[in-house]
């Protein structure tokens, strides 16, 4: 069902490259104000081939600047491509939020690019005509894949565990710790043994989108591009740098991403008993942001079974509620956008694309953003379970907008394919 094949990575030269300095988060996640630090740190950071110095430069950029940089960095030996096509291992070593040390293992491939309508590969978020356009003018220019499509797969018998394992039994092809403290070590899978095992174990499933449907969609484009102008068939353009990972693997986490409605005031206590009837209701004191966290594995995560989230106004209380989940309910995330962001503060979807809403990457921030004045209440949600995610995408459906997050994310920089002898 699913395809792939090994391929020949591009590969920074780590005798000549410090590859902690010269990785970068995913291009979607570097703030504005965060561009010229990745510039100045490194002047072969990984950020050159994605982004452009300043996001006012942008609408105009062509990227050709990308693969003259490319193609620079391959003449002076900075980068070089491996002689002969392999998978590529990568073991992700990492803090979680609540302070456990975890390890998640999964594999660089090239993915044979299928329309959605064909079940295979599976998105489970809409995207947007602006980050696609953008995109696909970077890779019409760099003619290669700066940053891989990170993918999901269902392995709850841990069947390709050992696969992956055997790869780290030598010493890996490199290491690196990016600024997040997560460390990085990648391993090349070359025996033919191990690459029909991985490609077999693909076949047989579908996969899931879990960060870069932007990318994706931007790779089907160009594929289209390139048949039409008669492309031949099995082109490079029809396949797509890939990472995949086990999706029920105890080290691939999937955080609750919290809600800060921007505008508005907390709703009194009987606004919330008429607006919201059936829930339940408890009120805690909260000294700080700080105290967030904790407070809310200690009241909010115990009610995963139900549906539930927890109101903070900043004001040294917060509200816990809850109700229990009838038969064929849908999904915590969507209840509450139906419930609670629209029956009780009003915001319709399309009010929530235009921006009624944040996202701060973790309760901390929501509530360090809230308590300096960015917004007017956060609701804090419970983290989706991989399940849910596959049942979602398996129905031919998507999660509300920021339904999922998938830590730690894919750094760009540990490796790269282009489309010419890939």
């Amino acid at each position: 069902m699913t395809e792939i094949r090994p391929f020949r990575a591009l590969r920074y030269d780590t005798q000549r490259v410090d590859l902690s300095r010269v990785l970068v988060p995913p291009y979607d996640v570097i703030a504005p104000e965060e561009r010229a630090r990745f510039y100045t740190r490194d002047p072969h950071s990984a950020i050159r081939l994605e982004l452009t110095r300043n996001v006012a430069e942008e609408a105009a950029a062509d990227y050709t600047e990308v693969r003259r940089t490319l193609e620079a960095w391959c003449r002076e030996g900075v980068l070089a491509q491996d002689a002969a096509p392999a998978f590529y291992a990568l073991r992700q070593s990492f803090t979680a939020p609540d302070g456990r040390r975890c390890t998640r293992d999964g594999f660089f491939g090239l993915l044979h690019l299928e329309d959605y309508a064909r079940r295979v590969v599976r998105p489970h978020e809409r995207t947007l005509a602006q980050p696609k356009a953008d995109r696909l003018k970077h890779l019409r220019a760099a003619r290669a894949n700066v940053s891989s499509i990170f993918l999901l797969y269902e392995d709850r018998e841990a069947g390709l565990e050992a696969c992956l394992e055997a790869a780290f039994a030598t010493a890996p092809l490199a290491r690196a710790q990016d600024e997040s403290g997560a460390e990085h070590a990648l391993a090349r899978i070359a025996e033919a043994e191990s690459i029909a095992a991985l490609q077999a174990f693909l076949a047989a499933r579908p996969v899931v989108i879990a960060d870069g449907h932007h990318r994706y969609e931007t790779a089907l484009a160009y594929r289209d591009e390139q048949r039409a102008a008669a492309a031949h068939a099995d082109a490079p353009s029809d396949w797509v740098l890939a990472y995949f990972a086990n999706a029920f693997a105890p080290g691939t986490l999937l955080l609750p991403i919290h809600r800060l409605v921007l505008r508005g005031a907390m709703p009194s206590e009987r606004v919330w008993r008429e607006r919201l009837p059936g829930w339940r209701a408890e009120t805690l004191a909260v000294a700080s942001a700080e105290a967030l966290p904790e407070l809310l594995a200690r009241h909010l995560e115990p009610l995963r079974e139900r549906h539930a989230f927890a109101a903070d106004d900043a004001s040294g209380r917060l509200v816990i509620f809850s109700r229990p989940r009838a038969p064929g309910d849908a999904l915590s995330v969507r209840v509450i956008h139906r419930e609670v962001i629209e029956g009780v503060f009003g915001l319709d979807e399309a009010a929530v694309r235009e921006g009624a809403i944040a996202y701060p990457k973790s309760a901390l921030q929501t509530a360090r953003e809230l308590r300096a004045g960015h917004g007017a209440v956060a609701l804090y949600l419970n983290a989706l379970a991989p399940e849910d995610v596959f049942r979602v995408t398996e129905a031919g459906e998507v999660l509300p907008q920021k339904s999922t997050f998938f830590y730690p994310k894919l750094p760009t920089g540990l490796l790269f394919r282009t489309l010419e002898g890939a």
